[in-house]
């Protein structure tokens, strides 16, 4: 062989050299990058993974060692076998790298977890951090099973009903709450279609109309309806209903809260007729003073005027038409005065000289007075109290009234009717359910003035008490009404009106007793519902509120209508133990459906209320006068006992 043969054979022998010399202590250099670290974490016999990575880079830096100093060899001895000797041990080695390769890759699937986040070891303060990290991994999944089953317990006994439904309105949970708001266990409801506490079909097509919207994409649906419970008993209900979703956000049901607010309505009714007459009698204290400083200011007018009117008849006594003229002058200077008066009583301006005087004497006086007022169209009934009712008052002044009240009621039947005179006893108390007047609680004596007329709608009757407010614009000042109600507010007493467009009118007068009329005594418990069947009808919701909770209290079962055909539909083929209803109702009155009642049970017992006073609902033919009768506002005691008293008669 030549000598640069020789030369060109020797480069690839010293390429292969350099790259085993430069693998071999890039290899070195990984395994001190391992093993460095791993012992310093004080992991040399835990981490498994690391140590044997590291073998495997010493293993294959050992191994091209063998293979540089088996090319340092083969330099030296040009023409030799590669490596000598060394092709043996050379050759173990290899397979022993290939041994600690395979024992690698077993570690690495057995620790694949180690390896998601690509990390062979963990530095001390990796640890920590770690454990840190799964310290607080373990205390918020802690917490959060812990607020989980709070959550729950809290659900589980709050008062209010949380029923869950699904989207085709089954209910799939129940709490206690729910149990006792309408009688139902879980056990009996759970799988059952909501329309179980729901009443009747159209109440039910509601419902799932609601489960629809939250189905479609709306959050929060908030409402009040009328529920019922187990025992048919109505609820009055404030509803919540939010969508209950799965993991992914798809709605999959309803979560229902509902809150009975019966008690919360009725609370809020009352302060609303509460808040009503403190309103109406600041109205008519601020009109009192305008009305007052006008007649004090017009009646010096008033003065000036007749004065110089007789100056100037004096003055032209030769000139007849000239004192015509100002005798039209004074006539009307006249009337202007008495206008003059009648706002100075309503403002309590002039002085009135009460006496004790019996209101059935008053009575029998204005009825056999009131003839020529009233027309020979119009009957007037009186009917006076069973005894003496005795009130300080004027009797002019009173009479008054009767006569101002007596022509509104004429100018009500403009084609004839019924005018009912009364004279009672009432019990003004903080507990009456309705509309009763601002006075101190106790018994008082009252005069109602009932008509057969036009009546009057609310917005109408709220004002009629205004100086200046008529209906009737020219034919009228429009002070006869609030002169009356000067005159029975200076007596220390009030006036309300109760009226219905085409039903009538009824004023009531409340004076105080000089002496208290004796009450029939009745006994201090009141008379118990023994868990029997009672249908309420009546139109006015918190009226209907009040004797339902009334009734249920006392042990009855309520079955509650706004109106006599619903009253109708509700009761169905059930049967009831009596009937408590309103007589003037939209669609049907009281009478009426009773009628339709009895054709199937005549002897099932009634109890009628009214705003109304009876003695016009006897006289005009409307009411039976054999059955029990409650007037509005009423009491718990006057209701219970009214209702007592139904179904005692009847078993009779």
């Amino acid at each position: 062989m030549t000598p640069g043969a020789a030369d060109r054979t020797i480069v690839p022998e010293q390429v292969y050299l350099l790259g085993n010399l430069v693998i071999m202590v890039a290899y070195a250099a990984i395994m001190m990058a391992i093993i460095v670290p791993v012992t310093r974490a004080r992991q040399l016999w835990t981490n498994k993974l690391g140590v044997a990575t590291a073998m495997i880079f010493f293993t294959c830096s050992v191994g091209h060692g063998l293979h540089a100093y088996m090319a340092i060899r083969d330099l030296d001895h040009p023409g030799g076998h590669l490596g000598g000797g060394w092709i043996w041990p050379s050759a173990v080695w290899d397979a022993f790298t290939a041994v600690v390769g395979v024992y690698y890759w077993t570690l690495r699937r057995s620790y694949k977890v180690l390896l998601e986040g690509g990390t062979i070891y963990s530095s001390p303060g990796e640890q920590h951090r770690l454990a840190e990290a799964d310290a607080r991994e373990l205390e918020a999944r802690n917490a959060a099973e812990k607020h989980r089953g709070i959550l729950a317990a809290v659900v589980e006994h709050t008062d209010d009903a949380i029923i869950g439904v699904n989207l085709e309105g089954r209910v799939i949970a129940w709490n206690r709450g729910a149990e006792r708001l309408f009688g139902f266990n879980a056990g009996a409801v759970i799988g059952q279609p909501m329309s179980i506490f729901s009443g009747d079909a159209g109440t039910a097509a509601d419902q799932m109309a609601v489960i629809a919207r939250i189905r479609h994409g709306e959050r929060r649906i908030n409402y009040e309806a009328r529920r019922v419970h187990r025992n048919g008993s109505p609820l009055e209900l404030s509803i919540n209903v939010t969508p209950i979703t799965d993991a992914t956000g798809a709605v999959t049901g309803a979560s229902i809260t509902a809150r009975e607010i019966s008690a919360l309505k009725e609370a809020a009714d009352q302060r609303r007729v509460a808040d009503e007459q403190v309103h109406q009698a600041q109205r008519m204290a601020s009109l009192g003073q305008l009305a007052g400083g006008m007649a004090h200011d017009f009646n010096n007018i008033l003065a000036i005027v007749m004065n110089y009117t007789e100056f100037a008849l004096e003055d032209t006594e030769d000139k007849p038409s000239v004192q015509e003229d100002l005798r039209h002058v004074r006539a009307a200077a006249g009337r202007a005065q008495g206008l003059t008066r009648q706002l100075l009583t309503f403002t309590r301006g002039d002085r009135a000289q009460p006496q004790d005087l019996d209101l059935n004497v008053a009575l029998a006086e204005a009825r056999e007075a009131f003839g020529p007022v009233v027309g020979e169209g119009v009957t007037i009934v009186g009917r006076p109290a069973p005894g003496p009712l005795t009130v300080h008052a004027d009797p002019a002044q009173l009479q008054q009234v009767l006569r101002i009240l007596a022509a509104n009621a004429r100018d009500a039947m403009p084609d004839g009717g019924t005018l009912v005179l009364e004279a009672n006893t009432a019990e003004i108390s903080a507990e009456a359910r309705g509309p009763q007047p601002a006075l101190p609680p106790g018994p008082y004596a009252r005069l109602l003035v009932s008509d057969t007329g036009v009546g009057m709608p609310p917005e109408v009757a709220e004002r009629v008490f205004e100086p200046f407010f008529s209906t009737r614009p020219g034919q009228g000042a429009g002070l006869g009404l609030s002169t009356a109600y000067g005159i029975v507010t200076e007596a220390g007493g009030s006036i309300a009106v109760y009226s219905e467009p085409g039903v009538g009118t009824t004023f009531r007068i409340y004076l105080p007793l000089v002496a208290a009329a004796p009450s029939p005594a009745r006994p201090e418990e009141l008379p118990d519902g023994d868990g029997r069947t009672i249908l309420v009808v009546e139109h006015e919701p918190p009226l209907l509120r009040a004797a339902t909770r009334i009734l249920t209290g006392a042990g009855y079962q309520v079955i509650a209508a706004a109106t006599g055909p619903e009253a109708l539909v509700v009761v169905g083929d059930r049967d009831v133990d009596a009937v408590l209803t309103d007589v003037v109702m939209p669609d049907m009155t009281g009478p009426r459906l009773i009628e339709l009642m009895r054709e199937h049970r005549p002897e099932l017992p009634v109890v009628y209320m009214s705003g109304y006073s009876s003695g016009m609902l006897d006289v005009t033919g409307v009411l039976d006068p054999r059955a029990p009768f409650v007037e509005k506002p009423f009491t718990a005691r006057d209701l219970l006992h009214k209702v007592h008293d139904a179904r005692t008669r009847s078993a009779v």
